[in-house]
């Protein structure tokens, strides 16, 4: 008998059965069970056509897969009752200005026993670049994994120690960062790389896996990074979380390697390492949310817990106290410490749990698939300790769009031995809100076009440009300009020309 069931997400699946039981409790579970053992057959069925040194690793990132689909198809609903959040408690989230600065002897002890991580498996397809992301320019034709590679060389001889730099790349990213990363081998820095797990791609229709092979490459559409949130699994796979635990490692600093303020800093070091209580397992920096990041994921204590809550999580009847600056003060930046034998003991536990991101796509070809991914900050509830720190908006400036590559390669920053400084010449310590016209400013290459030179930006507050627009050397934006040029029409700023406070339309 072939049944049509809507599963807990509403899509449309089709299952065959000898019987049907009579309840609907026992016909959603077999219906789960037939679900999962399709997929696992199906899982079988690709393993056998892997070679013999693909087999051990891909076992592993399958049986991870399968386990992700399982809480796929068994979690209702959101993961949270809105009514139950709790306020946050006064010492959960510390003000970095508050932290002592420690001193040079003492950061030199703790260095040794941290690991810097980048993760490094995005593309620049949505900036218009072919590869990694991490090899778009960013100052002086100095590209995201130049800049982070001087960072911890400085630190390194400044400090006389060995700060390893961990690169987890994607199936995407890794063959073209191995090449580039060859040319740092005459410096001062350790560089270790590491995939993170490749999961196939599920048809929205049948839950079941659109590849029919092993062969990544030969079929690439067919598979998908499952996010950063894999980062905890594929890190104990690859042996890097053992070694670096037997090196006497203690911290590792995680953060995205297009975040060009996710530098290693003493004071948090020195709140990791010399607590006033217990070492926290896991720390979150996060800042003050503007208008710009209302849809950024926020700290909130929940089960006398501490843990981000993500915009997917929250019921649509509260997405507006969400986003209220007011309610929800703080926004995640991505910068986690976490201690590398608490995630040792999480996942020996089997007690790493972090929600379902489910990523519906459309491919070339119009199949509807799914992906379901993780986010690395969303495994703070799983720790002990958790702690959230407020930084200033300088540790937090990540390049998504050309309006954020605007900002980082004005006269808004200096480069100092990789690291961003914002210029003492501005007198506010925000950066301007930026919005570029994405059918003209979207991809980079066309960004650049549009640019005799970078204006000068230390006095800006908001800029706002659309349509068919260039911008001559030496320009100065101030205060609050819109430039607007209509359909079919073009404006060119000559060069020289000095914008305060004006809407330039035409």
């Amino acid at each position: 008998m072939e049944v049509n069931v809507l599963d807990t997400y509403g899509k449309k699946e089709k299952f065959s059965h000898q019987r049907v039981p009579s309840g609907s409790h026992e016909f959603k579970e077999m219906t789960k069970r037939d679900a999962v053992n399709q997929l696992q057959h199906e899982l079988d069925t690709l393993l056998n056509t892997a070679t013999e040194t693909q087999i051990p690793k891909l076992r592993l990132q399958l049986d991870c897969f399968r386990q992700l689909f399982e809480r796929f198809l068994s979690e209702k609903g959101p993961s949270i009752v809105w009514e139950r959040i709790e306020k946050l408690p006064e010492d959960a989230v510390k003000d970095y200005f508050s932290l002592p600065e420690p001193s040079t002897e003492l950061v030199r002890e703790m260095l040794n026993k941290l690991v810097v991580i980048k993760l490094n498996g995005g593309l620049g397809t949505s900036m218009g670049c072919h590869g990694p992301k991490s090899m778009i320019h960013v100052r002086n034709e100095l590209n995201f994994l130049d800049l982070t590679v001087q960072q911890i060389e400085h630190l390194n001889k400044t400090y006389d120690v060995n700060v390893p730099l961990v690169l987890m790349n994607s199936f995407n990213t890794d063959d073209d960062t191995q090449k580039f990363v060859r040319r740092y081998k005459g410096l001062q820095v350790e560089i270790y790389t590491f995939n993170q797990s490749c999961f196939p791609r599920i048809s929205r229709d049948t839950l079941l896996p659109i590849a029919r092979t092993c062969d990544i490459e030969g079929d690439m559409e067919a598979w998908y990074p499952p996010g950063h949130g894999d980062f905890y699994d594929s890190f104990r796979n690859c042996g890097l979380l053992k070694e670096f635990i037997q090196q006497g490692r203690e911290y590792c600093f995680i953060s995205n390697i297009d975040n060009l303020g996710a530098t290693v800093d003493p004071k948090i070091l020195n709140l990791l390492f010399c607590p006033a209580d217990r070492s926290p397992e896991f720390v979150m920096e996060v800042t003050d949310k503007t208008r710009a990041d209302v849809k950024g994921g926020t700290l909130i204590q929940y089960e006398q817990k501490l843990r981000l809550l993500e915009i997917a999580q929250v019921p649509k009847e509260h997405i507006d106290d969400f986003k209220s600056v007011k309610t929800f003060k703080f926004f995640n930046t991505n910068n986690l410490w976490v201690k590398l034998s608490a995630i040792e003991r999480v996942l020996q536990e089997r007690t790493l749990n972090m929600e379902i991101i489910v990523n519906n796509k459309t491919l070339a070809n119009g199949l509807n698939v799914i992906q379901l991914e993780t986010a690395v900050g969303a495994a703070m509830k799983t720790f002990n300790g958790g702690l959230g720190i407020n930084v200033p908006r300088m540790r937090f400036l990540p390049v998504k769009k050309t309006s954020d590559l605007l900002l980082v390669k004005s006269n808004l920053y200096s480069l100092n031995h990789g690291s961003l400084v914002m210029s003492p010449l501005r007198m506010f310590p925000t950066t301007p809100l930026v919005k570029l016209g994405d059918n003209h400013f979207a991809k980079v290459k066309e960004f650049l076009s549009r640019f005799a030179d970078i204006p000068d930006l230390l006095e800006l507050d908001h800029l706002t440009v659309s349509g068919d627009v260039t911008f001559g050397r030496g320009v100065s934006l101030k205060g609050t300009v819109i430039i607007v040029a209509n359909h079919g029409d073009r404006i060119d700023i000559p060069s020289g020309a000095v914008l305060e406070n004006k809407i330039v339309s035409g």
